[in-house]
């Protein structure tokens, strides 16, 4: 399971560290000032250094400037960011190592252990319970559940005097396209970050998550399945892919946007026959679906070979089709090629965000005692700022202590 155990999802991730405090959340809502998120960022990257994160990618101002230039002419936003790579493949190395430092200053790790409940005693965390019904108690409590945690942490709330509010949800394909196309940008950033606005609905798009001379990967989930990508340092292809996610909030009356999600996801699932569903960029753009012909001669050949060629305005919502219509051709304004009819497209790529946990400036939750940190919490959606949150917690509880 690449969701779960030691390390999460950053284990078998990409491994790629955004060395910024605002991109994956932003450290400034809990720190109050750019100083201090800062310092959080530079403190993150030292550590990682010293299990094995490689030197960060040396930024190139001019061609960032030009970048940021072109992209501020079409009404998008390009944001340079110190990049390390460390690489799906090498980023359990990195877990390892950092695992061990951590049982040698004598913290003990329980695997295989699922934890069901938190422990409330007089309005107050003070532990947790298992599935196996043991009470493991403590006089503070840190819910980092992960990723793999959004549903627990929803049930969380929904039981339990937590306050929370729901947090959007992104929709969309994963993009992929001949990594020489992509060169140019991936010269500047390793996973550069572009934000747009779309023509018809004004509509928040994004790029995510850029895998250069990578894979596009299935994720499997409880009743459906998504895609995803990864690259590794020691093994190459000839492809590029990123994820291009619209944004979306939701109102009354149904403001629960992971249900929602759920629903989209279960849909592209059941039309793909279980597996993620791929489309030319032409073909969608001409109203008709991909067949395995069409994708056996495109010159641009899918990196996963579980899928079924389709149409993915089947699958999607018409106004994520057309917002991702419209932002492909902006972006392909910024980078020439990667709006071709060759292009090709997989669906669905969801990113549900947990509900955003209510925390104090140090990450407490409206019940005492219980801390929150991480994606699993709403509370950041990458590594840097899932480690700063935790980061923060500790930092927190140690001081009761001082």
């Amino acid at each position: 399971d690449i969701m779960s155990g030691i390390g999460g999802a950053g284990t078998y991730s990409d491994g790629t560290v955004n060395l910024r405090p605002d991109i994956g959340g932003n450290l400034r809502d809990y720190t109050k000032n750019d100083r201090e998120a800062w310092k959080l960022v530079e403190y993150i990257e030292e550590i990682l250094s010293e299990h094995g994160m490689p030197e960060p990618k040396k930024e190139d101002s001019d061609q960032e400037e030009k970048l940021r230039r072109r992209a501020a002419s079409l009404g998008a936003r390009f944001f340079p960011i110190r990049q390390a790579h460390i690489g799906s493949d090498r980023a359990p190395a990195v877990i390892s190592s950092f695992k061990e430092e951590l049982e040698a200053r004598g913290v003990s790790f329980r695997t295989e252990t699922e934890v069901k409940d938190i422990l409330i005693e007089n309005s107050e965390g003070k532990g947790v319970i298992t599935v196996e019904g043991e009470e493991i108690r403590a006089k503070n409590v840190v819910l980092a559940p992960g990723r793999v945690g959004i549903d627990w942490v929803q049930d969380l709330t929904d039981r339990l005097p937590l306050e929370a509010d729901f947090a959007p949800i992104d929709i969309g394909v994963r993009v992929e396209v001949p990594s020489i196309i992509m060169d140019p940008v991936i010269d500047v950033n390793r996973d550069p970050k572009f934000h747009l606005y779309t023509k018809s609905y004004d509509d928040f798009v994004r790029t995510f998550c850029t895998n250069h001379k990578g894979f596009v990967v299935k994720e499997k989930y409880d009743g459906f399945i998504g895609v995803n990508g990864h690259s590794m340092k020691d093994k190459e292809t000839d492809k590029t892919n990123f994820a291009f996610l619209v944004r979306t909030h939701l109102t009354e009356p149904l403001e629960d946007t992971t249900k929602y999600g759920k629903a989209i996801a279960q849909l592209a699932t059941t039309i793909g026959g279980g597996k993620p569903i791929v489309q030319r960029m032409g073909d969608l753009r001409d109203g008709r679906r991909s067949t395995h012909s069409r994708i056996d001669r495109n010159p641009v050949q899918p990196t996963l070979n579980d899928y079924t060629p389709g149409d993915i305005s089947m699958a999607l919502p018409e106004r994520a089709v057309i917002d991702i219509k419209e932002g492909l051709e902006m972006l392909n304004e910024i980078i020439p090629g990667v709006d071709s009819s060759a292009t090709l497209l997989y669906a669905p790529e969801i990113k549900f965000y947990a509900n955003h946990l209510k925390v104090d400036d140090g990450l407490q939750t409206s019940i005492p005692n219980l801390y929150a940190a991480g994606d699993g919490a709403g509370l950041s959606h990458d590594i840097v700022n899932a480690a700063a949150t935790g980061i923060l917690a500790g930092r927190s509880i140690r001081e009761k202590f001082s």
